[in-house]
């Protein structure tokens, strides 16, 4: 038996190396009686056949149904309070033009923080009423984009900004619609990088800066270019308790309160960031808990300020898509290393075909991971390995620690869970490493949602490549 490093305090020692965890994986993966692995009935060794490894895949079921329960989480919770709810899915997460039709169809709207981001939402046939704008930095071309295709909502990020979509919601003779993102000041408790509304940080207006953002939105108002209908806040990312989405509730409701104490604004969002098992230890508030949680702290701050209990809206975009995907990678070299200068313990590295190209999140925030052996089943005891991938970086690890057989080999095909959320959309050519196709599955069929890059699409942007670069 390989002597090996002892394991993270969160990670046991699984009883059957086989087994996949519901919590960690898409609604529909199973074990076919062969021992492969497949998602609503296909097996992961035809799809990595049929669309090449790495690979991307998303359970269209998982998608539909997270989609509809925090939808209808959000609406039973509110029913009582007798306010409109919205969820806009928060785009940044996972970008395609079918997954889009997918939640417009369920009811959702579309957010966008990018032109970038507006353009494939408009390609894809998402009526711009459907669509609402964020971003701290918007250029004078995206919010040209965004109001001349009828943008439902654009989130006001700074006082100067108002003036600045004023100026093209005049030019466009509209009036648009706008969200001001106030800083409630209050920090998630997630990784530093995934908190969005603590002073010290880019997104939001300060309080030393609402009294000018909200004259100008009121002089904006009068002249007839926008509508300022409500706050926004977003707290972070990947977050499990509802402490802090309570404390900014109270926060928003009193800047209502101090802003428009006769009337109050007709609608709060709250933003996302709610999280999701990454790892048997994440142990994430069921949401309907957390909506229940927000109805009543919303109830009770806008009482305890006077003000009428505003419309609701969210933007998940993790709860959403996270667990629908997985990433497929191919085992290649597989080696025992030494630890230390003793050479007695070795920690087993397994190399696979992808890496921190298609999943950068381990290196950018030491996000935590769960695999398994997905081609075959395996009676060899469960070994403590680390997954890593191609890429010439000593940090570029898939999954830091995990128990595989024992018997892992070159050729195995490895399932890594919840990577259907910022594993694409954080994905890089880094290497010159081509990224891999985005399918789809449902009923039984795979569909291509992105096609895989190739070597041509990596060197057509060179403009060396069929002759001298002209100084």
């Amino acid at each position: 038996m390989l002597d090996t490093p002892p394991a993270p305090a969160w990670l046991t020692r699984p009883t059957d190396v086989n087994a996949l965890d519901p919590a960690l994986w898409p609604d529909s993966m199973a074990r076919e009686p062969d021992g492969d692995v497949a998602v609503d009935g296909v097996t992961v060794a035809s799809l990595l056949e049929q669309h090449g490894s790495p690979l991307w895949v998303l359970d269209k079921g998982t998608v539909v149904a997270q989609a509809r329960r925090i939808r209808d989480a959000l609406s039973d919770a509110f029913a009582p309070l007798g306010v409109r709810t919205q969820i806009n899915y928060a785009s940044k997460a996972l970008l395609t033009a079918e997954l889009l039709r997918w939640l417009v169809a369920e009811g959702l709207n579309v957010d966008v923080s990018t032109g970038g981001e507006l353009g494939l939402a408009l390609a894809a046939g998402i009526p711009g009423e459907r669509l609402e704008l964020h971003g701290n930095n918007k250029s004078d071309a995206e919010l040209d984009a965004a109001i001349s295709s009828g943008v439902g909502l654009v989130i006001i990020d700074s006082a100067e900004e108002v003036d600045r979509v004023a100026a093209v919601a005049a030019r466009h003779r509209v009036r648009q619609r706008v969200l001001l993102r106030v800083v409630t000041g209050v920090s998630a408790h997630t990784h530093e990088f995934l908190r969005t509304a603590g002073f010290d940080q880019k997104f939001g207006v300060p309080e030393t800066d609402l009294p000018s953002a909200v004259q100008r939105l009121r002089a904006a108002e009068e002249a007839g270019t926008l509508e300022f209908v409500g706050l926004h806040s977003h707290i972070g990312s990947q977050i499990f308790d509802t402490a802090g989405f309570s404390d900014a509730i109270d926060v928003l409701c009193g800047v209502l309160a101090e802003i428009s104490p006769s009337r109050g604004l007709p609608l709060l969002n709250l933003g996302g960031g709610f999280g999701i098992s990454y790892t048997p230890e994440d142990d994430p508030t069921p949401i309907e808990t957390i909506m229940t949680g927000f109805a009543d702290a919303l109830a009770r701050a806008s009482r305890a300020h006077g003000i009428p209990v505003p419309s609701v809206s969210l933007e998940p975009g993790r709860f959403i898509v996270g667990r629908a995907g997985i990433t497929l990678y191919e085992v290649g070299a597989i080696k025992d290393v030494p630890v230390d200068e003793t050479g007695v313990t070795r920690r087993r590295y397994v190399a696979v075909d992808g890496g921190m190209s298609d999943n950068p999140r381990p290196e950018l925030y030491q996000a935590q991971y769960s695999a398994v052996l997905a081609s075959r089943t395996s009676d060899a005891p469960p070994v403590l390995c680390r997954v890593v991938g191609k890429h010439c970086e000593t940090g570029d690890i898939v999954v830091h620690d995990c128990y595989l057989p024992e018997d892992v080999r070159r050729g195995d095909i490895l399932a890594v869970a919840a990577t259907g959320a910022y594993t694409f959309a954080l994905s890089s050519n880094y290497n010159m490493v081509s990224r891999p196709a985005v399918v789809a599955v449902a009923h039984g069929q795979s569909s291509v949602l992105i096609r895989a890059e190739t070597l041509d699409d990596l060197v057509a942007r060179d403009a060396g490549v069929h002759g001298p670069a002209q100084a």
